[in-house]
C-alpha cells in the first residue's frame, strides 16, 4: 500500500489533492501556465499566481508557498524525497497532513523534503493547528515509553514531537509524528526552536467526474 498522490496543482476547493495510492504530480494546467510565477530553481513544479492565491487561501500551507517537489514515484512507508539543490536561504516551515500522511519541509516558499509518516493512534490523537518547535534534543529517550526518539522537535508541553521512527505499515503513536529517521536528520539541522510546524487534516477531494446535486 502506498501513502502518495497528487491529483491536479488547479482545483476549485484546493491547491492540490492527496490520499494513499500511488500518482505523481501533473504540471500545472495549461491555461495556468500563461500567468506569472516567480523564479523557481529548475526541475521543480512551479506554481502560477493563482495556484498561490488558492494555496494562501486555503489555509492549509505555508504562507507564500512558491514550489513543489515533483514526485515520479510512489512513496511507500518509510519512504522519503530530499532535494534543497539551487534552493535560496531562507526561513523553514513544515507542513503535515493527517489525511494523507504526509509531511512537506519549506525552505523559502520551497518544498525541499517530503516523506510518508505515521501519526497517533485514535485514544492519542495528534493535534491539529499551527505549533512553534520548543526544544529539540538530538538522542532523546521517552522516559514515558521507554523508547527512543532520535532527532527529537517538541512541539507541545505535553510531549507531543516530530522525532525518527520505523515508519510502517500498521504502526501508530502516541500523539507524536514519526518520521524516516535519515529525514528526521535532515530536519533538525534546518529547523530551529520557534520554527512553525502546520498540522491539518485535509478534506479529500469528490472523486473524477463526480457532480453536486
Amino acid at each position: 500500500m502506498t501513502a502518495r498522490t497528487v491529483a491536479a496543482l488547479f482545483a476549485v476547493a484546493f491547491l492540490l489533492s492527496a490520499g494513499i495510492v500511488a500518482a505523481t504530480r501533473p504540471p500545472p494546467t495549461a491555461a495556468a501556465t500563461h500567468e506569472a510565477a516567480p523564479t523557481v530553481p529548475s526541475g521543480r513544479i512551479q506554481l502560477t499566481a493563482t495556484q498561490r492565491a488558492e494555496a494562501d487561501a486555503s489555509g492549509t500551507w505555508p504562507d507564500h508557498l512558491k514550489s513543489l517537489l515533483p514526485v515520479d514515484k510512489s512513496l511507500k512507508y518509510g519512504d522519503y524525497l530530499w532535494n534543497d539543490a539551487n534552493v535560496p536561504a531562507g526561513e523553514i516551515s513544515v507542513r503535515v497532513d493527517l489525511r494523507t500522511q504526509l509531511m512537506s519541509v519549506m525552505r523559502a516558499g520551497h518544498e525541499i523534503g517530503t516523506a510518508v509518516v505515521l501519526y497517533g493512534a485514535d485514544e492519542k490523537e495528534t493535534p491539529v493547528g499551527t505549533f512553534p518547535v520548543l526544544w529539540k534534543g538530538r538522542n532523546h529517550r521517552s522516559s514515558l515509553y521507554d523508547a527512543e526518539m532520535p532527532f527529537t522537535m517538541r512541539l507541545t508541553g505535553d510531549g507531543v514531537a516530530i522525532h525518527g521512527s520505523d515508519v510502517r505499515w500498521g504502526a501508530a503513536t502516541h500523539g507524536c509524528i514519526g518520521v524516516p529517521t535519515q529525514f528526521a536528520a535532515r530536519m533538525f539541522d534546518l529547523v530551529k526552536v520557534g520554527t512553525p510546524v502546520m498540522i491539518v487534516r485535509t478534506v479529500a477531494p469528490p472523486p473524477p467526474g463526480h457532480r453536486n446535486t
